[in-house]
Parts: structure tokens; C-alpha cells; sequence
């Protein structure tokens, strides 16, 4: 098909062709669960609802089966992907999640939620608070996974995210912080490069490229096709009259130097500040970096100081 016969073209994630057809160009390999041959740490996938279809992997470090007796922090992770690709069963997504376990001693809820343009928002919103009522519902221990009614510490929860991730992470906990859950307490988030946005510009996002501009309000647009514009409090959080309800203790937001996002990473923790949220949130900037460079480069010495610093966030 010729360029003339496309709908959306959000390369190098997703074009969306004029007759319906969707393109992904990431985020589409898939690696089974499995034990890790060297932090031990064991993972398998479940369902979490059929109807609509979300599902999750979850993980467990070596040490929950060395001292099954000990409770660990649980997190719940939302991967990135503009909403619209990418899953946690991705080579990329699998391996960071196992390696945060493995590192920080945590059990892990890894997100399936439905993907655009097939779904469009709110339904990503929607599978991924499902998901965390699922997760809630065994903190009693007569939850339906076994994992989590042993292993989970659910005094001790945390959520985090990167890219629209790390936007379903925020939202989640402003509804949590309305809604409450019962026998849940949320202590932290942690926001990895943030997709916010906004139509009035921040930092220096006066000198941004107007074609960079359009493209993340049009994804976001795309993302979600009923949404008011790039003030929808959704993605920008400035304009959300229920920012101050957050629910949680604190956040740490992790921004790179190179992303066309930074700003607005920045600019979420002044306007927490300001909210009437009593919290405490600290910005991390990696130097000379771009957006989600972690996952693409995870060994590389930014991506592991920006592990330690979420690791010890965790701990």
C-alpha cells in the first residue's frame, strides 16, 4: 500500500490504514514466562478477565521461595507503547520487569490492558483499574493466585509506569485516592519519562518543533478519539481539579534530558506541589538521554543509575 492510503502514521510505533488495516511496528514479539536461568526470579501469565480480554505477568523473586513466611512489596507495572503497542509479554517489557524484581525483591503484576485503535481510551483506563481491583481482591489471602495471597504484601503497593504507562500510572492512583480499595495501601508511584501534554507550553517547550508538538497531540488524539484536546484532564494532569486526591505517600518521576516529554515531567511535580496533595515527589533527570532509552539500552550506565534510583524507591 502507498503513503496516499494512510489513515495515521505514528512511526516508528503504528500506521493505521485508510481500509481499517492496523500496522504495528513494535513491540509485537512475544517471549513466554518462565524461571530465570540466573536471578531465579519465576514468572507465568494469567487472565484476568475474559470479557473484555486483560490479562497479566505476574512475578516472583528467588527469595519468596527461599522465605516463603516474609511478605514482599507488590508492584503493578503499566507498560509504555503510546497506548497502542507493546504488551508485558514484549522481550523488552519481560526482561526490565524481572530484572526490578529480581533487584528490588518484589512480587510484580505486569498489565495486559486492550490496545488502540482497536480499544480506544478510555479502555486502556478501564482494563487497568479492573486489573487492580483483580490484584486488591487478594488481600485477604482467598485471592484466585496463588502468588499473591502468599507472597504479596498488600500494606506495601506500589504502581509505575513509563510513556502512556506511566499516564495510566498517575491516573490510576487519582482514583484510587478517590475511590479507596479496601485493605490497599498505596505508597508510591513512579513515573518513567510521563506522557503529559497540554496546549498551553511548558519549560521549553516554547522553542519545540511545531511538527513534535502535533505528533504527541496526535497521538493522544488518536489514543483517545473523545477526548476534549490536549487540555483533557487525562493527559494533562495541570488541568485535573483532582490532582490533590492522589493516593499515595509519594512519587518519584524519572525524566531524560532528550525527550520531547521532560517538561512536562518537570512541570507535573510543581503542580503536585501546588495541588493540596501532601506528598512528597522528587524528579530524576538522566543526562544526555532520550525517551525510554532504558529499554532500548538497558545495560548501558544512565539506565542502570536510573534502576538503582527506582530500585531504593521501592526498598
Amino acid at each position: 500500500m502507498s503513503n496516499e492510503d494512510l489513515a495515521h502514521d505514528f512511526s516508528p510505533m503504528i500506521k493505521v490504514y485508510k481500509d481499517g488495516r492496523v500496522e504495528r511496528l513494535m513491540g509485537i514479539e512475544r517471549v513466554p514466562p518462565s524461571t530465570h536461568p540466573e536471578n531465579g526470579v519465576q514468572s507465568k501469565d494469567v487472565v484476568i478477565s475474559q470479557e473484555p480480554a486483560i490479562s497479566a505477568r505476574i512475578y516472583i523473586p528467588k527469595t519468596s521461595t527461599d522465605s516463603p513466611q516474609t511478605k514482599l512489596p507488590l508492584l503493578i507495572y503499566f507498560h509504555g507503547g503510546g497506548f497502542s503497542v507493546e504488551s508485558p509479554f514484549s522481550p523488552a517489557y519481560h526482561s526490565y520487569v524481572n530484572t526490578l524484581v529480581s533487584e528490588a525483591n518484589v512480587v510484580a503484576v505486569s498489565v495486559g490492558y486492550r490496545l488502540v485503535p482497536e480499544h480506544p481510551l478510555p479502555a486502556a483506563y478501564d482494563d487497568s483499574w479492573a486489573a487492580i481491583k483483580w490484584v486488591a481482591s487478594h488481600f485477604d489471602g482467598n485471592g484466585s493466585e496463588d502468588w499473591l495471597n502468599r507472597f504479596a504484601d498488600f500494606q506495601r503497593v506500589f504502581f509505575a509506569g513509563d510513556s502512556s504507562g506511566a499516564n495510566i500510572t498517575h491516573n490510576m492512583a487519582v482514583k484510587l485516592g478517590c475511590e479507596r480499595l479496601v485493605g490497599v495501601k498505596l505508597v508510591g508511584i513512579v513515573l518513567v519519562h510521563p506522557f503529559f501534554w497540554g496546549t498551553e507550553p511548558v519549560g521549553a517547550e516554547l522553542t519545540t518543533p511545531a511538527a513534535t508538538k502535533e505528533y504527541m497531540a496526535g497521538v493522544w488524539r488518536f489514543a483517545c478519539p473523545s477526548t476534549c484536546g490536549s487540555d483533557d484532564p487525562l493527559i494533562n494532569p495541570a488541568k485535573d481539579p483532582k490532582l490533590g486526591e492522589l493516593g499515595c505517600e509519594k512519587v518519584l518521576v524519572c525524566v531524560a534530558e532528550k525527550d520531547g516529554l521532560k517538561d512536562r515531567g518537570w512541570h507535573y511535580s510543581e503542580i503536585l506541589k501546588k495541588s493540596g496533595w501532601n506528598g512528597a515527589v522528587e524528579v530524576i533527570e538522566s543526562k544526555g538521554e532520550g525517551h525510554v532509552f532504558h529499554l532500548f539500552n538497558p545495560i548501558c550506565d544512565n539506565a542502570v543509575a536510573l534502576k538503582k534510583k527506582i530500585v531504593s524507591f521501592l526498598n
